[in-house]
């Protein structure tokens, strides 16, 4: 049995204008973009299905079209994710899990719950919706990961809760909302906001080292102590390794890819 648990580094959708100067060549295209993209990266965040509810047929198509090995991660409905009541949500949440996402079969990674940002944390609310979240679905395992983006959420009393329901709260490294890397779940989730225009790979590379480091740490299931925290760093006496998925999301999204290879280049 490996110490370690699986690195996956990726980048968010695989349809985006500027990447057709940045990313794909010439040679590529539109039709072949995904079959190209997973060959590049380990994951992909899945976007469009934040928009609007995809089809079994479509996703067959996406979990045929990339490699064996590769995974994607489902971006929830904001419909669901990002309602006032999450308590509601529960046919919502049903009507989306039926909807096909189990056509990737064994390419089917964590199922990303986005919540607004000027949502606050309420314990009672919150409880509700994480217990409507199924651990199962047609047989298969589900995998959640929460991102919240309001400074409410820094409390204990929401880590405790993300852990009893065994849900990955979100690092997202980002200027504009607060992001902290306690791990609650059996999986670590990052979103890296902060590419900027002027460096080739979006992240300089001495931050990019320090992403690959901090991937490892987290594999082993350790946790890195340079990053923002809401409790204590506590080493525990036997870590459980854990899967690792990292996204190179937005900021200047034109250069996600090439970061997202440099890193899957510094773990090999």
């Amino acid at each position: 049995m490996s110490n370690t648990g699986r690195i996956r580094v990726g980048i968010g959708g695989w349809s985006y204008e500027p990447w057709r100067e940045t990313f794909y060549p010439p040679e590529i295209g539109k039709k072949s973009e995904l079959e190209y993209a997973s060959r590049k990266v380990t994951a992909i965040e899945i976007n469009s299905t934040f928009y609007r509810l995809q089809t079994p047929a479509v996703f067959a198509k996406w979990r045929d079209t990339t490699p064996d090995d590769f995974i994607f991660s489902v971006k929830a409905p904001r419909f669901v994710a990002q309602r006032r009541v999450l308590a509601d949500a529960g046919p919502h949440i049903n009507r989306f899990l039926a909807s096909g996402v189990t056509e990737l079969g064994s390419k089917l990674g964590p199922i990303l719950w986005q919540l607004e940002p000027k949502h606050t944390f309420a314990a009672d609310d919150l409880q509700a919706f994480l217990e409507l979240l199924p651990s199962t679905v047609d047989a298969r395992p589900l995998r959640h990961a929460l991102e919240v983006r309001h400074a409410s959420f820094a409390d204990p009393a929401f880590l405790q809760l993300a852990r009893t329901h065994n849900v990955t709260v979100v690092l997202e490294d980002d200027e504009q909302y607060p992001g902290f890397a306690d791990a609650t779940g059996d999986f670590i989730y990052a979103r890296l906001r902060r590419s900027v225009s002027n460096e080739a790979t979006g992240y300089p590379t001495e931050e990019i080292d320090r992403w690959s480091q901090r991937a490892l740490t987290w594999s082993r299931g350790e946790e890195p102590d340079d990053l923002p925290r809401v409790e204590p760093l506590q080493h525990r006496t036997k870590p459980a390794p854990r899967d690792v998925f990292i996204y190179f999301i937005n900021g200047a999204k034109e250069r996600a890819p090439a970061a997202a290879m440099t890193l899957i280049g510094k773990l090999a």
